[in-house]
């Protein structure tokens, strides 16, 4: 017998402090490990309303987007990203949206 899923169990926890970022994070990206990017792109968007500081959201938010083949809405999520990225300190993390975005043009 098997218990319940990681997706469940984040779930779970989400039930309990919704607004945890790295919990809606998890969960965004147990939706894109199973293929399902829409899913994954309505917690990515709240997780980037909530916080708009997560700035790991942004990039795996923009690549979803792609998947998709939601190419302008991407740009849109890098350059926030990278706007994010820049506000927080993290220059290594822009940079690489920056090199993403760019290979978008």
């Amino acid at each position: 017998m098997t218990g319940p899923s990681r997706k469940d169990q984040i779930e779970a926890l989400l039930r309990e402090d919704p607004h945890d970022p790295f919990l809606r994070y998890a969960l965004a990206m147990e939706y894109v490990s199973v293929g399902d990017h829409a899913t994954a792109v309505d917690h990515f968007t709240l997780l980037v309303q909530e916080h708009p500081d997560y700035v790991p959201g942004y990039m795996q938010f923009a690549q979803t987007l792609t998947r998709l083949n939601r190419l302008e809405e991407a740009r849109q999520v890098f350059e926030r990203g990278i706007a994010a990225a820049l506000r927080t300190g993290d220059a290594h993390a822009a940079e690489e949206m920056q090199a993403m975005l760019d290979a978008l043009a």
